[in-house]
């Protein structure tokens, strides 16, 4: 079971009497760790500076397929030096407002140790993606388009 608190810091003093009386503001904890602060999609006046969750469930997704493809390039005998990730979602709003997340693409950049193999470390990808319970779990499709690099062999 996985567990965490949330509370709002959003009151500023009106509580919720109108739409534009409250902040978003929040903090999200589990214990042990560091908080989150919090907030909605500026789009919905919430602050910049904040987290929003459709960052944060970005950044589960993210996280998750990076998790597993070490996992699987560890097993494989491929050794990572560098993993990064420059994701993206799509939130569309409907007519009436509400939204959702549509679509989400993954842009792992991967270095891999001179000698690897490239196109197993590539198709690992595909691998990360059926396993990844975050991206497994969500109602919207998760893309992949990775970019594998070999470090060059140093001579001495």
């Amino acid at each position: 079971m996985t567990r965490v608190g949330l509370h709002w810091t959003g009151n500023r003093g009106a509580g919720t009497a109108t739409y534009t009386s409250y902040a978003r503001d929040h903090e999200i904890a589990a214990e042990g760790k560091p908080v989150i602060a919090g907030s909605s999609d500026p789009r919905f006046r919430g602050d910049p500076t904040r987290w929003n969750p459709e960052e944060l469930l970005l950044g589960a997704v993210s996280a998750c397929h990076q998790l597993w493809y070490l996992h699987l390039c560890a097993d494989a005998g491929i050794v990572v030096t560098d993993y990064r990730d420059e994701a993206d979602a799509v939130l569309t709003l409907d007519e009436d407002g509400n939204g959702r997340v549509t679509e989400a693409t993954l842009r792992p950049r991967v270095t891999i140790a001179a000698g690897g193999d490239a196109a197993l470390a590539a198709a690992l990808h595909d691998e990360a993606q059926r396993r990844c319970f975050i991206a497994r779990s969500v109602a919207f499709p998760v893309r992949h388009v990775a970019v594998i690099a070999v470090a060059a062999v140093c001579s001495d």
